[in-house]
């Protein structure tokens, strides 16, 4: 018996087993076990917003996700890249609503520093319903190698949305006792690849069909 793929989806959310939020230092480490796999999907992000959503409580953080309806928010995360665990900035699950975020993938580059040392260019990309600003290859290295050791980091967003001329600036504490404990709860490999759900480009296509493109 074949069951349709609607069903498949209200499904999945009952074969995932979310796991508590846990607090190190200024990072928030979250985490879902697939209880049919025994994989673990985790977000490693910082506590506070590097840009908030729209109509977000000052107290609301980026692992509670961004109000209905919203402008998503603009989190500092950790992602694998190539067995690098480097920083990123990220703009999670688009809606028809926070559309115009997405315009960030076609022209936005983030930028990060932790001081002393000299900034470095994220692109943005469109990866499934999200927005991610990572660094380049070349950079990855470097990224991963600054980011234990950075007491605080300065975000800045450059493009047609989202622009700022200011950088924020972001406290950081106990980023290596977090790096090592996402490393632990998801080692390469074991988180899997977003699944596919409202596509961004199609995000912006109708954004674009709205504005008269």
């Amino acid at each position: 018996m074949r069951f349709p793929a609607t069903l498949l989806v209200l499904l999945l959310p009952l074969l995932a087993q979310a796991q508590p939020a846990e607090e190190i230092g200024s990072w928030r480490l979250a985490c879902t076990l697939d209880r049919m796999t025994d994989r673990a999907a985790c977000t490693l992000r910082h506590r506070d917003w590097a840009e908030r959503p729209s109509g977000s409580p000052v107290g609301g953080s980026p692992l509670g996700g961004s109000p209905m309806g919203a402008v998503p928010g603009l989190a500092l995360e950790v992602l694998d890249r190539g067995g690098h665990l480097v920083p990123a900035v990220t703009a999670r699950d688009l809606t028809l609503e926070g559309a115009s975020r997405g315009l960030l993938a076609l022209s936005g580059t983030a930028q990060l520093r932790f001081p002393p040392n000299w900034l470095v260019e994220l692109p943005c990309a469109l990866e499934g319903r999200s927005v991610v600003c990572a660094p380049r290859p070349e950079d990855a290295a470097r990224a991963a190698a600054e980011l234990p050791q950075a007491d605080r980091a300065l975000v800045r967003m450059l493009g047609m949305v989202g622009g700022t001329a200011e950088p924020v600036e972001l406290r950081l504490a106990g980023t290596r006792e977090a790096l090592a404990r996402f490393r632990r709860e998801a080692p390469p490999g074991a988180t899997p690849a977003e699944p596919p759900g409202l596509d961004g480009r199609e995000l912006l296509r109708r954004l674009l069909r709205l504005l008269g493109s």
